[in-house]
């Protein structure tokens, strides 16, 4: 079990990192992780709390650069997609969840490649419909960026605006579902406090690392390589859910 924590806390800072420039993926390469330690309800609680620590932290090292307007487009509809799906979450059987998570997984990175292959581009009136699902996913699952990216990364070329609007957007789904999560897991949660805690630092101390990556590296490579990750991620919760 110690070689999971140690493992847990290297995947909580590279996955830190690499989220920083690809907008998402945290909670995507972080849950299985967890999950090796205890239940799923249990383990998405604990890296909602991980990744809403490591969103604040990245939002105050790219405050500056946040795009206001898509915030406001998204940000009403996505508190409200990410209640509904928390408190739907802590009603969902543990296997079930892990079926939900793997089909998700794998369906929405298609979906966000989908607008390349066709070159339709889907229209901003929609972009509630994309704010609601996401927090939606954020609140059931704890996977929300895939979604919120196939809206956002093309209203928003800009990498530094992007990052910066994605932290922002993602740390209200936080904020809004960590409060449900305490009301049906505190006391599964505060047993968990001393990993939780060490995934937190080393997911802040990844965000920092990760900021210069952003400034340096080509982000489309970064997140074409989460895409991979969360394709992977979904085969592996299938294969658990159907076991």
């Amino acid at each position: 079990m110690y070689e999971f924590l140690v493992l847990a806390t290297f995947g909580a800072f590279i996955a830190a990192a690499l989220t920083v420039p690809a907008g998402f993926g945290l909670s995507t390469v972080l849950t299985p992780l967890v999950l090796v330690l205890m239940p799923p309800h249990e383990a998405i609680a604990v890296v909602a709390i991980v990744h809403g620590a490591h969103n604040a932290g990245k939002l105050a090292l790219l405050w500056d650069n946040v795009d206001f307007e898509a915030f406001r487009r998204y940000g009403a509809w996505l508190i409200l997609g990410s209640v509904i799906g928390a408190l739907l979450q802590s009603k969902v059987p543990q296997r079930p969840l892990l079926g939900i998570l793997g089909i998700a997984l794998i369906i929405l990175p298609i979906l966000t490649l989908s607008e390349k292959w066709t070159g339709y581009r889907i229209p901003e009136s929609n972009d509630r419909v994309g704010g609601f699902g996401s927090g939606f996913m954020g609140g059931l699952s704890g996977h929300q960026g895939a979604l919120r990216a196939m809206f956002l990364a093309r209203r928003i070329p800009d990498k530094m605006a992007y990052a910066a609007t994605a932290s922002i957007l993602a740390l209200c789904v936080d904020l809004s579902r960590i409060p449900v999560y305490l009301i049906y897991r505190s006391e599964e949660l505060f047993s968990h406090y001393g990993l939780t805690l060490i995934l937190v630092i080393s997911a802040l101390t990844g965000a920092r690392v990760g900021k210069i990556w952003l400034k340096n590296l080509d982000s489309l490579l970064i997140r074409n390589g989460v895409m991979i990750g969360i394709i992977s991620s979904g085969i592996l919760y299938l294969l658990e859910a159907l076991s």
